[in-house]
């Protein structure tokens, strides 16, 4: 070993970039930073996508869409997913390396995971979340970023980076020049309070700051976001970068500065110190004018390299070098993918239906049956092999299958030489004993403005309703009286208040990944027992929503909404019935016994809220939670830690009561104190 590779990251980076010029440096701080031959630097380009698998590069394991994965609570299994994740991206990198560089989409630095929240149904990208709540994304988030970044005292395997910092949930048409005002209150309680659970609890190599501006100031030039609470008050120590283009937006959509020097002068100094983007190619202009010293400029290249060396881009001993393409969508990891998907599924409605019998004549009636790309979400990988609905449900019957799409997914009125499939559906239905309705929406409909196929409406959603298309089909399938269950295939809330009240079962089923028609062939026909809760509110109607554009988060998710939700946040049910037994609660951690009192094997997710009866401002908060998994008759003592941060948010804990949420879909008060929870 050399004395070189005796130094620390950081005094390599500073040695090796006390060598560039200027004009070096400042290529060094764009995305696509560009070989540097006489040091043997190669090409880098930074942008790369993770978010439920390495995206946009070819083969890889396709995992279930954020959302889905936040539904099954199991922080054990989304660490799991993350390592794999890692494992695949990192095999690909020493692939691409051999070329002598990598383009975008090939390198280590994972612009993932999105940890904002999930404010607003109507939110186009908020399938790409963990949800409504901040502990829940927190604890998720966490989970995403130790698996990605690795346990290797030198070396991380992958950088995670958190986005979008910050206030940032839509409208995706208005996000470029948009101002979202937000109380210190909401700031903190909701929109920056899983960022600092990640930083402190992760340590994340990287965050993302988001397009629009937060009470006056542009996210990526914000003294007070980046400079007072990351940097200062969060003690963050990784890297800024922005959002693609999001620098420019400070000239061309904020107005809060004349131009794109301007611009990146101040996202510099404030800590933004990568761009995705072309702003930063004014930053020598911005040195020679005064706006930035070069001091500044050399300490940010300098973190930049510090990041490359920790991945260990200039060293052949690095661990992680070792790992090879064979991980790619191997057994193990297709196997992870089925199991993440099939406790991201989250049964709202059984009268009994389910589970099927397998031997039970099947009609399979909905657009999103037979579609990959429910499947699939956005910022995905491509899989080799994959199972639609249909085809999972067709493995698994063994009496007769009938399909139709039933209907276009959104046009209600098919042109005079389109299929009409509305006969056909109804025929199916008419000869089948159950009917299996697959609607709701897919990636097309909801997802991020960028993305050329999500309409008018730049992917959000202008109302809950499910499209006219689909709720016509319903309307002619509910007539027959036949038993029908409902499977919603989007990521996002949707109104079913119709299918709650009129369909015998209703499953969500979110975009469960490329395992996911088996995943949900496994629920419908008992092979396993449904176990995912909500990691959103399911609202009954557009109007018991405020404004799209108001950010304040009065009457939002389960924490301020006031009325009565179709169906609450953490809901969920099971094939089997549990109970509680002895539960204790000392006012920092929940305990008890969990008995399986049903006939089938089943997980159990124990999500712990807590209240102060005398704060009108917010109904509860997730504290805590645990996942068991039981055999039928079989029990488990459980003791759940509560998240020291939230407990302290409450004035006076001596007044708080807990709430474990929803055995058998009821929630249990615990309203004994005890002086010692105990550590069972």
């Amino acid at each position: 070993m050399n004395s070189e590779t005796k130094l620390s990251h950081r005094e390599r980076a500073k040695a090796l970039v006390s060598q560039m010029t200027l004009a070096e440096k400042c290529a060094q701080m764009k995305y696509d930073a560009p070989a540097i031959p006489r040091l043997n630097v190669p090409e880098y380009n930074w942008w790369n996508e993770a978010l439920h698998g390495v995206a946009r590069s070819g083969a890889a394991t396709v995992f279930p869409q954020a959302i889905g994965m936040a539904a099954s609570f199991d922080t054990e299994l989304m660490h799991s997913v993350a390592a794999a994740i890692s494992d695949e991206m990192r095999a690909k990198y020493n692939e691409y390396r051999k070329f002598g560089g990598t383009r975008i989409y090939q390198g280590l630095t994972a612009w993932s995971p999105n940890i904002n929240i999930f404010r607003d149904p109507r939110w186009g990208r908020g399938h790409e979340t963990y949800g409504e709540d901040p502990y829940l994304t927190g604890s998720m988030g966490t989970a995403f970023i130790t698996g990605m970044q690795g346990d290797d005292p030198d070396y991380y395997k992958t950088d995670a980076t958190l986005k979008h910092y910050a206030v940032h949930s839509g409208p995706e048409d208005l996000r470029h020049g948009f101002d979202a005002e937000a109380d210190d209150t909401d700031l903190y309680e909701t929109y920056l309070w899983a960022f600092r659970y990640c930083i402190d609890h992760a340590h994340p190599a990287a965050v993302m700051g988001a397009y629009n501006r937060v009470n006056g100031e542009p996210s990526c030039a914000s003294p007070r976001l980046l400079q007072e609470i990351l940097y200062r008050e969060f003690k963050f120590d990784g890297y800024v970068l922005s959002d693609c283009g999001a620098i420019c937006d400070i000239n061309r959509s904020h107005h809060v500065t004349a131009n794109e020097a301007e611009s990146a002068a101040l996202a510099v100094n404030n800590g933004c110190i990568l761009n995705c983007g072309d702003a930063y190619k004014w930053l020598v202009t911005a040195v020679t004018a005064g706006m930035i010293s070069e001091e500044t400029i050399t300490a940010a290249v300098e973190k930049l390299f510090e990041t490359r060396f920790r991945l260990g881009m200039f060293d052949e001993d690095c661990p992680y070098n070792a790992i090879d393409d064979q991980v790619v969508e191997c057994r193990e990891h297709l196997a992870l993918s089925r199991k993440m998907a099939q406790e991201g599924i989250v049964l709202l409605k059984n009268d009994g239906i389910l589970p099927l019998q397998p031997d039970m004549n099947i009609a399979v009636i909905g657009p999103n049956a037979d579609d990959l790309s429910v499947l699939l979400g956005n910022y995905n990988g491509t899989p080799t092999k994959h199972t639609t609905i249909l085809e999972g449900i067709l493995k698994a019957a063994t009496g007769k299958v009938r399909y139709s799409v039933g209907c276009d997914i959104l046009n209600a009125n098919p042109g005079r030489w389109d299929e009409h499939p509305l006969r056909e559906a109804v025929i199916a239905a008419q000869k089948s004993d159950v009917i299996l309705l697959c609607m709701g929406l897919n990636p097309h409909l909801e997802g991020e403005q960028a993305d050329d196929f999500n309409g008018a409406l730049s992917g959000d959603k202008s109302t809950l309703d499910l499209p006219a298309s689909q709720l016509i089909l319903i309307n002619e399938i509910l007539q027959l009286g036949k038993p029908v269950v409902f499977l919603n295939i989007s990521g996002s809330c949707i109104n079913l208040s119709r299918v709650h009240q009129e369909c015998n079962a209703v499953l969500q089923v979110f975009y469960p990944g490329a395992e996911g028609g088996d995943a949900v062939a496994d629920i419908l026909f008992g092979k396993v027992s449904p176990s995912g809760r909500l990691p959103v509110t399911f609202y009954a109607a557009d109007g018991d929503l405020p404004a799209f554009t108001d950010y304040a988060m009065k009457d939002r998710t389960y924490k301020y909404f006031r009325k009565e939700p179709l169906y609450p946040f953490a809901h969920g049910l099971s094939y089997t019935t549990f109970s509680y037994e002895n539960l204790c609660f000392d006012g920092k951690s929940v305990s008890g016994l969990l008995r399986n009192t049903g006939s089938m094997d089943s997980g159990h997710v124990i999500p712990i809220f807590l209240k102060d009866p005398e704060d009108n401002t917010v109904n509860c908060r997730l504290a805590g939670y645990a996942r068991l998994e039981l055999k039928a008759g079989e029990s488990a003592r459980f003791h759940i830690p509560l998240c020291p941060e939230i407990v302290r948010r409450f004035s006076c804990p001596e007044r708080l009561t807990a709430l474990a949420g929803g055995v058998n879909g009821i929630p249990v008060p615990l309203s004994t104190r005890l002086p010692d929870a105990g550590t069972e």
